[in-house]
């Protein structure tokens, strides 16, 4: 059986790791905003670490403040947790074809799915391939909605030079162990938007406020704190916010390793005209997740057995 996934783990990941379980720190202490701050200069923007890819698609939702009833456009093909996490806050799921060449969600078809009750546009970086977040950006704008890039295949990747992360209203990210660097599980909330990013930072951390200007209660003690808006425990801990900062010191290593084995694929399956391989856009710079083929139907289960 061919595995689905199997990690990179080295020494310095396992140094690291030991490192922070003799410390004083296993769950949140300094290694999270290192952390954090170690992927805002891969990303582009500022960034919270979450438990899971999961956690962090529910903390933009809850950012951008999500009701019942509101619709959120997605693509087919993407995992569960795209549309769970939105259905969960009483979202309406409104599906939008993917290109052919991609599978990312096709503009055109996002912008034949706008009603007024579309709070937000959704785009999975299907494999690793930036989805067309120009185009994508300018339907947004135009109906005055949010712009989300679930980024969970696609950390160290470029659209027009600009890294992913610095080019939606909200992005989020997995560190699932199959991705492109792991904490095993974990994941991450990037955003320009400070406003965004300090909802997404609250509600992962059960909506606790400690900030004096922000109580509602003044003129109590050190050990005061409120809550105005429910959250959830989605923090990420010391232990693999150590594993993190190993694993992203790796990752222009990854990529490269990655992109190899991509036109490794590339070059061996150019010519089976049976098979559509992945197809890759001159303008962006993916670190390639998955090599996904398309197969004639009456041969699927054939080619998987």
């Amino acid at each position: 059986m061919i595995p689905y996934g199997r990690q990179s783990i080295n020494q310095g990941d396992i140094n690291a790791v030991v490192s922070a379980l003799k410390g004083d720190f296993l769950t949140t202490g300094p290694l999270v905003e290192e952390f954090e701050l170690a992927l805002e200069k891969v990303v582009g923007a500022p960034t919270v670490v979450v438990s899971s890819g999961t956690a962090a698609l529910h903390c933009a939702y809850a950012a951008i403040g999500i009701e019942p009833g509101d619709e959120v456009i997605t693509p087919p093909i993407t995992f569960i947790a795209t549309q769970a996490t939105a259905a969960l806050m009483g979202a309406k799921i409104v599906f939008a074809d993917v290109q052919s060449n991609t599978a990312n969600i096709d503009p055109k078809a996002v912008e034949a799915a706008i009603t007024p009750r579309t709070k937000a546009i959704v785009s999975v970086d299907y494999a690793g391939h930036p989805a067309d977040i120009d185009e994508l950006r300018a339907i947004a704008d135009k109906h005055g909605i949010y712009l989300i890039e679930d980024a969970a295949h696609s950390i160290g990747s470029t659209y027009r030079g600009q890294p992913v992360g610095s080019l939606a209203d909200i992005t989020t990210f997995s560190f699932f162990s199959t991705k492109n660097l792991t904490t095993a599980e974990g994941g991450a909330v990037s955003s320009l938007k400070p406003e965004l990013l300090k909802k997404a930072r609250r509600f992962s951390r059960q909506g606790l406020i400690r900030d004096s200007l922000e109580f509602k209660i003044p003129d109590q003690g050190a050990w005061h704190q409120e809550v105005h808006d429910f959250g959830l425990n989605y923090r990420l801990p010391d232990i693999l916010c150590a594993l993190g900062i190993s694993q992203l010191e790796r990752l222009v290593e990854f990529k490269t390793r990655r992109t190899e084995i991509f036109e490794q694929y590339s070059r061996a399956l150019c010519d089976r005209n049976s098979l559509v391989i992945p197809h890759q856009k001159d303008y962006v710079n993916p670190t390639w997740h998955l090599y996904p083929i398309r197969v004639p139907a009456e041969m699927r289960k054939f080619i998987f057995t």
